[in-house]
């Protein structure tokens, strides 16, 4: 695909969105919040578009705290939303897992009836499973970016002074050029086959952060699956298998909330709806 397609292909992509159930179910869930969808996605920031396509369910959860921006760019901004959420700490297999509140008391209460069942749900990779910090998605986001830029120099389809002038740009227009060189086939992933955003999620972008998502070790288990939808826990995200997203609603209720129901690698995902019905 040229770079013209792309861009005609990305221009139809938000004319879509903003037709979309995700798009309007998402402005009832801001406002109220008392937040603004104008401010809180601004028409053509494209950035903020593909984050919400990718990691977007959680801001219509219920029950618990959300950021006010799509992306926390900043640790200081990470650690002042998670001071004001507040969190649960609990011991889980070893792990010191940190979540919010109704967040743990759910996965405990889907731990505990697991348990009747001879099921298990554990995290998967320790304490990383639950709460991250800023500093957590930025390592994260460079072990994806920094051997891709290193990959793509080798390959010719970029020269040094261009990876270099990519490295030393401020988070959101390093992410924003990122994206901007996937369009023309410059991926970023682990394997450079697709986005960098279906691989790791950009820096202050991560549902972690929240401390809405956990990582589960039996994640290709349905019946784990099943037993968390009871409790309102969901996989949201359709490239990170282990990671369920807490909402806090009930299954027959995520369509009216813009989201739709995905079946891929034999997991049930539910992901924001963004094609329009207008």
């Amino acid at each position: 695909m040229s770079v013209e397609e792309s861009t005609k292909n990305e221009d139809a992509c938000a004319q879509a969105f903003e037709g979309s159930p995700f798009h309007a179910a998402l402005g009832r869930a801001l406002e109220r919040r008392g937040l603004s969808l104008a401010q809180f996605c601004p028409a053509g920031d494209t950035l903020t578009r593909r984050v919400l396509e990718e990691y977007g369910a959680m801001f219509v959860a219920e029950g618990v705290a959300l950021p006010d921006a799509c992306v926390l760019e900043s640790e200081e901004a990470v650690g002042r939303f998670q001071r004001e959420a507040g969190w649960r700490s609990e011991d889980i297999d070893g792990a010191v897992v940190e979540l919010q509140g109704p967040a743990m008391e759910a996965l405990l209460a889907a731990r505990e009836d697991a348990a009747y069942t001879g099921l298990r749900v554990t995290p998967r990779g320790g304490s990383e499973a639950g709460r991250r910090s800023f500093a957590d998605s930025l390592r994260l986001w460079r072990s994806r970016c920094d051997p891709a830029l290193e990959h793509w120099c080798a390959e010719g389809r970029l020269d040094g002074a261009e990876a270099e002038r990519l490295r030393v740009l401020s988070l959101r227009e390093q992410v924003s050029a990122v994206l901007e060189l996937e369009r023309g086939g410059i991926f970023f992933s682990k394997y450079f086959d697709k986005s960098i955003l279906q691989s790791v999620a950009a820096p202050g972008a991560s549902q972690h952060l929240a401390m809405l998502a956990f990582d589960v070790a039996e994640f290709q288990n349905a019946r784990v699956g099943a037993l968390l939808a009871r409790h309102g826990w969901f996989q949201t995200v359709l490239s990170d298998l282990p990671h369920f997203t807490y909402l806090g609603l009930a299954e027959r209720d995520l369509p009216s909330r813009g989201l739709r129901r995905v079946e891929s690698d034999g997991q049930t995902f539910w992901v924001p709806d963004m094609e329009s019905r207008q």
